[in-house]
């Protein structure tokens, strides 16, 4: 099975007990060693070789003070049976005192070597692990591990964190299903049997209920392997997910509160768009009403007059029901009733819609002959028209020191198709306000809704053009739209 960073002591940290069960042990096999070589009447370097093997075993297990010890026994040993005068610690021959002292401080040198070399990789292993425990600490991912055979388990310190386990609670498979949430804790005993059964990798994301309620959503992944004996068993990382589930729920509501919010602003902009438009087919409504009243005052009234005011009521009143229709069409990108038209008669209808605003100005027009026909929706090219002239009219107005004239162009242009231009004598518009004339709610008009140019742009993309404005020269403002021939969904 893998081993996990789990609280066990860490390399280096040995008790007293366990290097005086070390250095006894390491005593007792030279010993041994010892006394066989000599039963078996071996030469002195045979059990020199083998003392130095204990001697590295005790080094790389226990601490440099019990291998020293085992050293000094060892060298006893081999003075004792293999150096004349044979079981005697005197030695008589010089020579035997050198391969003595040589094998004695052999042995403590490589004893020293193994033992730093042992410290050096414990230093390491301490330092991954302390990597280790730190970035799980950070991420919030604790590992596990478990066997099915013998029931053991393993869990890091990040573990205990997200299960809510003291550190010196023992480590359980059963531990870790009694924090699961009673409403998940049978979905993942299934995918666990299966798991179990089909020796498989398996994920699942969960509730913990740890003490005091506390709800708690981890993820786990777990991969199937094989211990040393070829036992079933299971590795895995368990992420605490409360944040992102938090967050999730946070950014689920805010979307709630933001599709709320953007509904109402639709409401807001279809309500003002059709105030907005149909403001114009009011006016006129009232206009005509008022003339009518006039004619009928005259003695004796004038009957035709009358009868023509109210037809000019019915048609403002018929096309403020159009503007409507085709403005809620618009806004809620429905079909609207476009056919191939000629831009010129629109361009002539809507000026004489127009006419009783007319009073006072100069109009020019310039329509180009063989204009090929644009497929537009009429009520809706007319609106776009009505607002541009009354834009011009508007910015005429506090123009007292030059005549008020406006000038209207159609025109055939190659790239863009059909050109209409519609140029006044007005204040003009800033540079740097030119292109915030389309924003929404933006307006230069002190009871200006910001609508209108905004609305206009619209209508005149939905049909595959494009509108801008740029400054008239000296004076005024002239206003631009594309149509494409041909443009827009044929009716």
């Amino acid at each position: 099975m893998v081993e996990l960073a789990t609280t066990r002591p860490r390399g280096g940290e040995t008790s007293p007990a366990r290097r005086t069960a070390e250095c006894g042990a390491g005593c007792v096999a030279v010993a041994l060693i010892a006394v066989l070589c000599f039963r078996l009447q071996l030469s002195f370097p045979t059990p020199t070789l083998l003392c130095l093997v204990v001697l590295v075993v005790v080094s790389l297990r226990g601490s440099f003070l019990s291998s020293a010890v085992v050293s000094i026994v060892a060298s006893g040993f081999l003075d004792y049976y293999f150096v004349p005068p044979l079981f005697s610690f005197n030695v008589g021959d010089p020579q035997d005192i050198v391969a003595v002292v040589a094998f004695l401080a052999t042995s403590l040198v490589i004893t020293r070597l193994v033992s730093q070399v042992r410290h050096l990789m414990d230093e390491r292993l301490r330092l991954s692990e302390a990597y280790l425990s730190e970035a799980q600490q950070l991420s919030h991912t604790g590992s596990l591990g478990w066997n099915l055979k013998s029931g053991a388990s393993t869990w890091s310190d990040e573990t205990f964190n997200i299960l809510g386990y003291d550190r010196h609670t023992s480590p359980s498979l059963a531990r870790v299903l009694d924090r699961v949430h009673p409403a998940d804790r049978s979905l993942l005993q299934d995918v666990m049997a299966r798991a179990n059964v089909d020796g498989s990798d398996w994920a699942l994301e969960f509730r913990l209920l740890l003490p005091g309620n506390a709800i708690r959503h981890v993820h786990v992944v777990a991969r199937a392997g094989r211990d040393t004996a070829g036992r079933l068993d299971f590795i895995g990382a368990m992420m605490d997910v409360s944040m992102r589930k938090q967050a999730e729920e946070s950014l689920r509501a805010a979307q709630a509160n933001l599709a709320q919010v953007s509904r109402l602003t639709t409401v807001g902009v279809l309500t003002g768009s059709i105030a907005h438009e149909v403001n114009q087919p009011l006016a006129a409504v009232v206009t005509n009403a008022n003339a009518c009243l006039r004619w009928l005052d005259h003695a004796p009234p004038n009957v035709d007059e009358v009868r023509d005011a109210i037809r000019r009521i019915v048609r403002d009143g018929t096309r403020g029901a159009e503007v409507i229709a085709r403005m809620r069409g618009l806004l809620q990108k429905g079909t609207t009733a476009r056919r191939p038209l000629n831009v010129n008669e629109v361009v002539l209808e809507t000026l004489a819609l127009a006419d009783t605003n007319l009073r006072g100005v100069e109009v020019r027009t310039e329509l180009a002959r063989e204009l090929s026909p644009a497929v537009v929706d009429r009520v809706l090219l007319q609106q776009v028209l009505l607002n541009l002239i009354t834009n011009a009219l508007d910015a005429m107005k506090p123009a007292t020191d030059r005549p008020h004239l406006l000038h209207l162009r159609t025109a055939a242009d190659p790239d863009a198709g059909i050109l209409v231009s519609v140029r006044d004598t007005g204040v003009g518009v800033a540079a740097q306000d030119m292109e915030r004339l389309f924003e929404t709610f933006y307006t230069t008009k002190a009871g200006g809704l910001g609508m209108g140019l905004s609305i206009c742009r619209s209508i005149i993309q939905s049909h595959g053009g494009r509108l801008w404005a740029e400054s008239g020269g000296e004076t005024g403002t002239v206003f631009h739209f594309t149509l494409p021939p041909g443009a827009g969904v044929s009716a």
